[in-house]
């Protein structure tokens, strides 16, 4: 009998995940399309993570182990062993709505040309809970500077690609004999985007999203506002990249998307409550380019004002956990 290839397959990088990898990887096993395999590289893990694994008795699943290479390595070795006619990822604190997939599917089985499919995302906490903003992205007509400035795509956990779309992207490194990279595993963050970035610059695969908030993506709060900096940092060594590739692009879009990218920081700072450091990154990104406010007036005008009042407001805990949330949903 011949052996028939997986229609999706789908990727899931785990690292030290113990807390959440049970529930990500149930959402995917749960999903309504079935006809899947689903490749979890344990990625060095040194806590629970891989005994937890063990558990799964799945037949579509297999595990790969491997020294730690970060997410972009985790992913990297995924694609090279992946099956499918479509290649979906899933990072391994994420949960998947059980539609998802199958509305994926269809979506790119209608349509030869599309070559990456995405859609939004419920935000929630580190206990699971559905926080009060979302990501809702522009889903139709995507180009090169949308996702430089405003990556619809949102998060590593909602893309399915067409897997001949995919490798328009690879490539392999000097220091590579035998592993080709799709994903760039010198960056420790920004990985994604600047896969969609190559993708989008490369090649004419249309990018299209798909209604509907179908990943649950999980916003960390340990250390967040700390990380920001770093955040800055590898989204700007990205920006560099680009402006390689692409430097006529880059030219006209690299302002914007600098500003866009820093609003967005200052977003992620003061849903943690940090009005300083908030305030600090939108008076930055004003600074940098005027686009997000002639663009997107309302969005930039009540991340500034939010930010502002935050830092300025010398409030307990209490009341400016309230003030946080009655305020977040307006952003």
């Amino acid at each position: 009998m011949a052996y028939e290839y997986p229609h999706v397959s789908v990727i899931v990088p785990a690292y030290n995940v113990a807390a959440t990898i049970k529930e990500t990887l149930h959402s995917i096993i749960n999903q309504t399309f079935e006809d899947i395999e689903i490749i979890v590289v344990d990625d060095g893990a040194t806590d629970e993570t891989p005994q937890i694994l063990k558990t799964f008795k799945d037949s579509r699943m297999r595990v790969v182990r491997q020294a730690n290479r970060g997410l972009a390595g985790a992913r990297n070795t995924g694609i090279q062993l992946a099956m499918g006619k479509y290649i979906a990822f899933c990072d391994s604190d994420d949960i998947w709505e059980p539609e998802k997939l199958d509305l994926h599917v269809i979506h790119l089985n209608s349509d030869s040309n599309l070559g990456l499919s995405f859609c939004g995302s419920s935000l929630i906490d580190d206990q699971g809970r559905f926080l009060k903003s979302s990501q809702r992205p522009k889903l139709k007509n995507i180009s090169a500077a949308d996702i430089f400035k405003r990556n619809p795509i949102g998060n590593g956990s909602v893309a399915v690609f067409r897997r001949s779309a995919l490798d328009v992207i690879a490539y392999r490194p000097a220091s590579e004999r035998k592993r080709d990279w799709w994903f760039d595993e010198t960056l420790r963050q920004s990985e994604d985007i600047d896969a969609w970035m190559r993708f989008a610059l490369a090649s004419d695969w249309k990018i299209e999203g798909i209604p509907g908030l179908l990943t649950r993506y999980r916003i960390q709060a340990g250390g967040l506002s700390a990380n920001l900096e770093k955040q800055f940092e590898t989204w700007s060594r990205m920006r560099d990249k680009v402006v390689q590739i692409a430097p006529r692009f880059a030219a006209i879009n690299a302002p914007a998307a600098e500003a866009y990218q820093l609003r967005y920081l200052a977003r992620r700072a003061f849903m943690m409550g940090d009005g300083a450091t908030a305030a600090k990154l939108v008076r930055k990104a004003l600074r940098t380019s005027l686009r997000p406010l002639r663009e997107e007036p309302g969005k930039t005008l009540a991340t500034w004002i939010a930010s502002e009042a935050l830092n300025m407001l010398r409030l307990s805990p209490t009341l400016k956990s309230r003030f946080n949330q009655k305020i977040t949903n307006s952003l």
